[in-house]
């Protein structure tokens, strides 16, 4: 039983962090000023038939801190790229020479800052949540196990620990948060 309890334990502690690292992905693609290749991970293009990232058919960099430069590998797939950045909606206007295709980052006004920190906000509060759901899920377990013959008291125990990994995790979305909107409001 206590061996079930410690996997139930260790269970929820893999869960939480992967919710804290799926929050890290979410923020990269959130822009905080200077221009990063990142911000069009969420942007896919029609490449036979499929939707695939944009790195998969080109090279994407930032030559400097307001441009980003798209390099694909296949001239026909200029127009698709362009398209696909316009369609994902993400407040770019694209610009190609033929060759390549130039994106200039404008800088965030302060109106735009503060919609971007309520974004984070609200992915912080989507993290929050799932670690609670998870924290609710690994103390039902436990209490079907004190059902199966786990002593109350080792119960209680497993159960505290479960609060204590439950706060660390919130804490870790804490300091994600604090750090993104710090990059965020940094003129």
């Amino acid at each position: 039983m206590e061996s079930k309890a410690k996997a139930v334990i260790e269970t929820a502690k893999n869960r939480m962090q992967k919710a804290v690292d799926f929050l890290e992905t979410e923020l990269i693609s959130v822009r905080a000023g200077k221009a990063n290749p990142a911000m069009l991970s969420t942007v896919e293009v029609h490449y036979y038939d499929r939707k695939v990232p944009i790195s998969q058919v080109a090279s994407v960099t930032s030559p400097d801190a307001r441009t980003i430069s798209i390099q694909p590998w296949e001239k026909s797939m200029i127009p698709v790229i362009e398209k696909a950045i316009l369609v994902a909606n993400i407040g770019f206007n694209p610009q190609n020479n033929g060759e390549t295709i130039r994106i200039n980052v404008p800088p965030l006004t302060e109106e735009r800052r503060k919609e971007l920190v309520k974004k984070t906000r609200t992915e912080g509060e989507t993290a929050r949540v799932a670690i609670r759901n998870l924290r609710r899920d690994a103390i039902e377990n436990i209490k079907k196990l004190q059902k199966d013959g786990l002593s109350l008291d080792l119960a209680k125990d497993f159960e505290a620990e479960i609060q204590k990994i439950t706060e660390e995790a919130n804490k870790k979305v804490d300091k994600v948060l604090e750090k993104k909107e710090k990059e965020i409001m940094t003129v």
